[in-house]
């Protein structure tokens, strides 16, 4: 029907929308890329077909619900007037009074005008079943790790940790595997650095440790326990993560910081002038005029290389975490920045168990 048809390039007309919005931040998010290979115009060709397309299934759409209101008012004025005629019959042959067929005209009138209201009201309803359509899509995922589930250890975890046979690959990649039969272990307060070529599955070892996905054979143990017994948000608490390019929120150098604090811990500010002391983000916020108040801007673009890494250790400095996990934290800075960026990982490291 003409309804459904309308529905149906409603929920096509949504999906075109989300895809156009995500294309803008992407490449907007990317517009140092974008002017660096002069991809400008490409861009800008690009975009306007996705508009194209977004105003064709929009012409499509208002056919469909042309198509169908036209029906229905045609229907509606071809019954108005047979009952007219019909009606006229029987006034003439006196089967029917002038005031009974003016009286059932004027109900008729008003019963076609809620019925079209009806009308209405359906297409609205069908419009609005596919916008949620894709609302209850999210909201009827299940989480594959549930967050408030688990044992909670009363104690601070020392900080062993040992891969035990562990196979894994990506659920978008299931044929693609990433970890075969690998063992490794971690001992508290040492410093582990595991070395290999680039996609041999450096970081997605600590990406199971701080378990984002599970394993499909083996275990990850911490202190004897598998990570499949404790609750993820207490193992996440007491693991510190910097990685190669770290993701910093707009807001001031101070926010970004803070930002590591675990939730319903208060902010103390000794351990806080300690961080940003240990990891030198106090050199160089002193000579900004806003020193910590300093806003980053969007992705901390602000900033350059090396001091988004020392905010990315500040803060993991700041949840005082057991573990800390630094994912080629310094492969990306030039020889300046990456001594000093080294000096503050030598200072956060220090009792704490470190994969590098």
């Amino acid at each position: 029907s003409h309804a459904s048809d309308a529905w149906y390039n409603t929920c096509n007309l949504l999906d075109k929308f989300a895809s156009i919005s995500k294309s803008v931040e992407e490449r907007l998010g990317n517009i140092k890329t974008v002017k660096g290979f002069c991809k400008e115009q490409e861009e800008s060709k690009a975009y306007e077909m996705l508009l194209t397309d977004a105003l064709n299934l929009g012409y499509k759409e208002v056919q469909a619900r042309s198509l169908f209101f036209g029906l229905t008012g045609f229907s509606g004025n071809v019954i108005i007037i047979s009952v007219l005629y019909y009606g006229g019959t029987l006034v003439i042959s006196d089967a029917l009074s002038i005031g009974a067929l003016t009286s059932f005209i004027l109900y008729a009138g008003y019963s076609a005008i809620s019925i079209n209201g009806l009308s209405n009201f359906y297409t609205e309803l069908n419009k609005g079943v596919g916008a949620a359509q894709r609302v209850w899509e999210i909201l009827d995922r299940q989480y594959s790790i549930p967050l408030h589930t688990g044992f909670v250890p009363k104690i601070p975890p020392r900080g062993e940790i040992k891969f035990e046979n562990v196979l894994f690959s990506f659920p978008s990649r299931v044929e693609s595997i990433i970890l075969n039969n690998f063992n490794l272990t971690l001992l508290p307060g040492e410093t582990t650095a595991v070395v290999g070529r680039s996609g041999s599955g450096k970081t997605t070892i600590s990406t199971l440790l701080l378990r984002l996905y599970d394993p499909l054979e083996g275990r990850v143990l911490l202190d004897g326990i598998d990570l499949k017994e404790l609750n993820p948000i207490w193992l996440r608490s007491h693991i510190g993560a910097v990685n190669q390019e770290p993701t910093l929120f707009s807001g001031t150098i101070r926010d970004n910081i803070l930002y590591g604090l675990n939730p319903g811990t208060k902010v103390n500010e000794e351990a806080f002038a300690d961080a940003i002391r240990k990891a030198h983000v106090d050199e160089f916020a002193s000579q900004l005029p806003n020193g910590l108040n300093t806003l980053v801007g969007q992705r901390g673009m602000m900033l350059s290389g090396g001091q988004r890494q020392r905010v990315a250790i500040a803060r993991a400095l700041l949840k005082n975490p057991a573990i800390l996990i630094l994912d080629e934290a310094t492969s990306a800075l030039d020889s300046v920045s990456e001594e000093l960026v080294q000096n503050a990982i030598e200072q956060v490291s220090k009792g704490r168990t470190v994969l590098t």
